[in-house]
C-alpha cells in the first residue's frame, strides 16, 4: 500500500472530521453546552446528528473481495482512491443550511475543540497502529465520524469539572466586586414573559436621575450576569438591574445568591419551559425565588392581574406593590387606555391620589404592564410622575418584541421573532388584530412546553383564525399542531401555507402582501437546531 495514498486518506478524512465536528459543537452551543439538551436534540434530529452518508468511503472495501480477480497491491489502491474520492464527495456535496446565528469561538468553545482533537488524535494513533489491516483501519475512521455527534458530547462531559471550576472562580469575583459597593442597589426582574421589555423601559426611568447598569440582551442567566457584572459593573453605578431567566428550579435563587437584590420585579407567570420544569407549579415556585430572598427592608413589584402569581401563597412579609388593569387593590393602576397607529396612551394613577398620562410607542396591552412596574420602581426611587412619563415616551420598542417595521409603503412588519409563549403569543395576536389593514401570520409555532406543546399550539392556531386574513406556517412537521388547529377552526385552507423553511415563508409573505396593504407579524423564530 502507498503510503502516499494513505496519507491522502487521512488528510480527506481529517478535513471532512473538522466539518462534522464543528457542526455538532455549533448544535452543542445552541443547547448551551448542556448535554441532556443536546442529547434531546440528537433524538428529535438523528438524521442530523449521523448522516447514513457518512458510511460511504466504507464500500471501499468491496474492492478488497476476491471477486475481482485484482493483485493484492491494485485491490488495496483502488480502495484507498475509492474511499479519498468519497471523503471528497461527502465534502462538496455536504448539507449547506443558512444559519440564523453561527457558532461564536468563546473561550469555552476552544477548549471544548481542543479536548475533541486530542480524541480524535488518539483515534488517528489507533487508526495508525493498524494500518497493515486496511479493513479495521478504514472502517475506524469511518466510525469515527459517523459517531461525531458522541465524540462531542463525550469531550463536553470530560470537560465539565474544568468548566464548572472557571465558572465558579467568575462567579466569585463578580461577588467580590457586589460586596465592595454597599452603596449599590440592585433589581431584579423576572417572569415568564416581559422581563427584557420592562428591563430596557425601567432604565430609562431610573437614568433620569441614577447611573444605571442593566444587563444586556438575552444575559438573563447566571453566567450571563456574572459576566456583566465583571465586566461593567463600575464603582459609580447607583443601581443595578439584573435580567433573571430561569429552565430550571433554584435558577432564579442562584442569581439572586450573588446580586443580593433589593427590589425584585414578577411580570408574569405562565407555561413556558415545560420540558424542563414539567409543571406550571415548579414555574412558580422558581419565579417566586426572585420574591423569597428579598431582604426585610426590600420591596417586591407584582402584577396583580396575572392569575398564577397572585394564586401563589408568598411567604416573604416584605413590602409588596402591586400593580394592574382590573385587579383590586392596586397600587399603580392604568386606565383610560387608548390604542393608536402611534402607539399608546393611558393615565397611571397612584395610591396616593396623584396621576399622569404616559404616551409610549411601544404596542399590546402586556407592554402597558411593563411601564407600570417601571413606572412603580422609578416613584419608589422618588422620580417624579412627570419625569417618569417624558423618560417612557421616548422608550423605543425593544428588537424583536413586538417591534413595529415599516418595510415598504404598505407593509408593516410587527417583529415578536424573539422567543414566544401561550399568553405573549396571543398578546401578539391580539395586536395583530387591532391593526386595519390585511393582517398576515408568520410563524412556526411554540416549542419547549413538554407534553402541552401540541394542545397549546392548536389553541394558538384558534386565535390566528378569528383574527387573520393569510397564516403562513415555517415548517411541515414543525407545525402540525397548528395545521390540525386551523383545520379544526374551519380555516379555509386556501389562506394558509406551510412553507418548508423561513425563506420559503419570506417569499410567501412578499406574494400575499405585495397587491395591498398590509400588516405581517412574524411570531417567534427558532433555532438552527429546529431546522427540518
Amino acid at each position: 500500500m502507498s503510503n502516499l495514498l494513505i496519507l491522502l486518506l487521512i488528510a480527506a478524512w481529517a478535513w471532512y472530521t473538522i466539518i462534522r465536528v464543528k457542526k455538532n459543537v455549533h448544535m452543542l452551543q445552541l443547547n448551551a453546552y448542556r448535554t441532556e439538551r443536546y442529547f434531546h436534540w440528537m433524538k428529535e434530529h438523528p438524521e442530523k446528528a449521523m448522516y447514513p452518508r457518512d458510511v460511504w468511503p466504507a464500500l471501499a472495501l468491496v474492492f478488497l473481495l476476491p471477486l475481482w480477480g485484482l493483485s493484492v497491491t491494485w485491490s488495496f489502491s483502488l480502495a484507498a482512491l475509492w474511499a479519498i474520492a468519497a471523503y471528497g464527495l461527502l465534502i462538496v456535496t455536504r448539507p449547506k443550511t443558512a444559519e440564523k446565528k453561527k457558532l461564536v469561538y468563546t473561550p469555552r468553545v476552544k477548549r471544548l475543540l481542543v479536548a475533541t482533537a486530542i480524541l480524535y488524535v488518539l483515534i488517528l494513533v489507533v487508526a495508525w497502529l493498524i494500518v497493515n489491516v486496511f479493513v479495521a483501519f478504514l472502517l475506524l475512521l469511518v466510525a469515527a465520524n459517523v459517531l461525531t455527534f458522541f465524540i462531542v458530547m463525550f469531550a463536553n462531559i470530560i470537560n465539565l469539572p474544568v468548566e464548572s471550576q472557571i465558572s465558579q472562580r467568575y462567579f466569585n469575583d463578580a461577588e467580590s466586586i457586589v460586596e465592595s459597593m454597599p452603596e449599590l442597589e440592585v433589581v431584579g426582574i423576572t417572569g415568564s414573559f416581559g422581563k427584557t421589555s420592562t428591563k430596557h423601559i425601567l432604565k430609562a426611568v431610573l437614568a433620569a436621575e441614577y447611573n444605571v447598569l442593566m444587563t444586556p440582551e438575552s444575559y438573563n442567566t447566571k453566567m450571563g450576569v456574572t459576566r456583566t457584572i465583571r465586566e461593567q459593573l463600575k464603582p459609580y453605578h447607583d443601581l443595578f438591574i439584573a435580567e433573571m431567566g430561569a429552565k430550571q428550579e433554584n435558577d432564579i435563587a442562584e442569581i439572586c445568591e450573588l446580586v443580593h437584590q433589593k427590589y425584585g420585579v414578577l411580570t408574569a407567570i405562565g407555561e413556558q419551559h415545560l420540558e424542563t420544569f414539567k409543571t406550571l407549579e415548579n414555574i412558580k415556585k422558581t419565579k417566586f425565588e426572585l420574591v423569597e430572598t428579598l431582604p426585610e427592608d426590600g420591596t417586591a413589584f407584582l402584577n396583580k392581574d396575572d392569575e398564577n402569581i397572585r394564586a401563589y401563597p408568598q411567604m416573604n412579609n416584605c413590602r409588596t406593590m402591586y400593580y394592574g388593569i382590573d385587579a383590586d387593590d392596586l397600587h399603580y393602576r392604568a386606565t383610560e387606555i387608548a390604542y393608536s397607529a402611534k402607539g399608546t396612551t393611558f393615565k397611571v394613577l397612584k395610591y396616593d391620589g396623584s396621576s399622569v398620562m404616559i404616551e409610549t410607542k411601544l404596542l399590546g396591552r402586556h407592554n402597558i404592564y411593563n411601564i407600570l412596574a417601571a413606572v412603580a420602581i422609578g416613584s419608589e426611587k422618588n422620580i417624579s410622575l412627570e419625569k417618569i412619563a417624558r423618560a417612557i415616551k421616548g422608550v423605543p420598542p425593544v428588537p424583536h418584541r413586538l417591534e413595529l417595521k415599516k418595510s415598504s409603503a404598505t407593509l408593516t412588519i410587527i417583529d415578536d421573532s424573539f422567543n414566544s409563549n401561550p399568553t405573549g403569543s396571543k398578546m401578539a395576536v391580539e395586536v395583530l388584530g387591532s391593526m386595519p389593514e390585511k393582517k398576515v401570520l408568520v410563524t412556526p409555532g411554540m416549542i419547549e412546553l413538554g407534553e402541552k406543546e401540541y394542545e397549546l399550539n392548536k389553541t394558538l392556531a384558534h386565535h390566528a383564525a378569528v383574527v387573520c386574513d393569510f397564516i403562513i406556517l415555517v415548517g411541515k412537521k414543525q407545525t402540525e399542531p397548528l395545521q390540525d388547529g386551523l383545520t379544526e377552526a374551519e380555516y379555509p385552507q386556501a389562506r394558509f401555507y406551510v412553507a418548508a423553511d423561513l425563506q420559503d415563508a419570506l417569499q410567501k409573505m412578499r406574494e400575499v402582501t405585495a397587491t395591498e396593504p398590509s400588516v405581517v407579524l412574524l411570531e417567534n423564530d427558532l433555532p438552527d437546531t429546529f431546522n427540518e
